[in-house]
């Protein structure tokens, strides 16, 4: 685990400058009718004890991505995002009038830098989020949740959990907030597209592994390119096996070289970093990261120029334009399998 310090440090760079494989089509394809099982109503009213007059209104039961169940009003008028994610999440759902409140990293769309801010995303103001009376408050991980969900709970206010591991997780959460807002005709058209432009990526860059066919003898077929993302160069940072990126890298025909390497987002030791020795690097483009750390300057990588930047913002947030994200890396990695991209 990393420290707190490292952790805040990470994070603020991260969203300053700018989380399998194979997605199971089955799962997709199952839309909105496989979130049943995730949204359910309540046919039982429950007091409101946001507003200063006490009422009663609908209540419905969700699950988190923490597997909680929380309830929340079944029209659902007025929420607060705790992260850039899913502040683009919410707006990209058709639903983005509904926030009252935003963090100050939280800059994409343009109509989000005029929302009224709560501060950063690791250290919002309470009595900001409490006096905006949000039905809920959507937060990105379980140590946000930890660091004020009794205070919010006790005002009344419904904390959601969004912390998708794989693309597969982005259109889930992308669905469950459709159902959340009643935006479900818009947000199918937004999933299917987003699901069409990643399948067409994996087609392009042909078949994933039989069904009876090793990791390992499929690495040896097709030979994914070994990638080393570059979170920061000084110090060094990149993504480790609790990292979404992960996936996202096997979906761009590549494979991260610290897939195994314990927690999210671990600090190198340029030793540590000087035996990895990646064919290609992926800069998370912003103004001190601009070139990698010396610890690869005789890496494959290096003598074959294989060092590309993408933006930090599309590359750091699980969100919609991740398949952005995919697109570009995918080209990076095979150009011949994308002349016309």
């Amino acid at each position: 685990m990393i420290d707190a310090k490292t952790r805040r440090f990470l994070f603020v760079k991260k969203v300053r400058h700018t989380k399998t494989r194979l997605i199971e089509i089955a799962l997709v394809c199952i839309a909105f009718g496989g979130c049943a099982g995730r949204v359910s109503e309540n046919t039982d009213h429950a007091t409101d004890v946001r507003g200063s007059e006490s009422k009663t209104a609908p209540m419905r039961i969700v699950t988190d991505d923490l597997d909680r169940r929380v309830t929340i009003p079944t029209k659902v008028q007025r929420v607060v995002s705790l992260a850039p994610s899913v502040t683009e999440s919410v707006f990209a759902v058709g639903a983005g009038d509904r926030l009252v409140g935003v963090t100050t990293f939280c800059n994409y769309p343009e109509e989000a830098k005029s929302i009224q801010k709560v501060g950063d995303t690791l250290n919002p103001s309470i009595e900001t989020i409490v006096a905006l009376k949000p039905d809920i408050v959507f937060v990105s991980s379980a140590s946000q949740l930890e660091s004020f969900m009794n205070t919010l709970e006790k005002n009344g206010i419904t904390v959601y959990v969004m912390n998708p591991d794989s693309f597969t997780g982005i259109l889930h959460n992308l669905e469950q907030l459709g159902i959340m807002f009643g935006t479900i005709e818009q947000t199918k058209k937004l999933t299917d597209d987003l699901f069409q432009r990643e399948l067409l990526v994996r087609r392009k860059l042909g078949p994933h592994p039989a069904a009876d066919e090793s990791q390992a003898d499929y690495d040896k077929r097709v030979g994914p390119v070994k990638v080393f993302v570059q979170i920061s160069k000084e110090p060094l940072f990149t993504i480790g096996k609790d990292a979404f990126l992960n996936d996202l890298l096997l979906s761009a025909g590549g494979r991260s070289v610290t897939e195994n390497v314990p927690s999210a987002f671990p600090k190198l030791s340029k030793e540590t970093a000087l035996a990895l020795q990646p064919d290609a690097i992926i800069l998370s483009d912003s103004a001190d990261n601009q070139e990698p750390n010396e610890a690869f300057k005789n890496s494959p990588a290096e003598k074959k120029g294989r060092i590309y930047k993408i933006n930090a913002d599309i590359i750091s947030r699980p969100g919609p334009r991740l398949i952005d994200a995919l697109e570009q890396i995918a080209k990076f990695l095979h150009p011949d399998k994308f002349p016309d991209r």
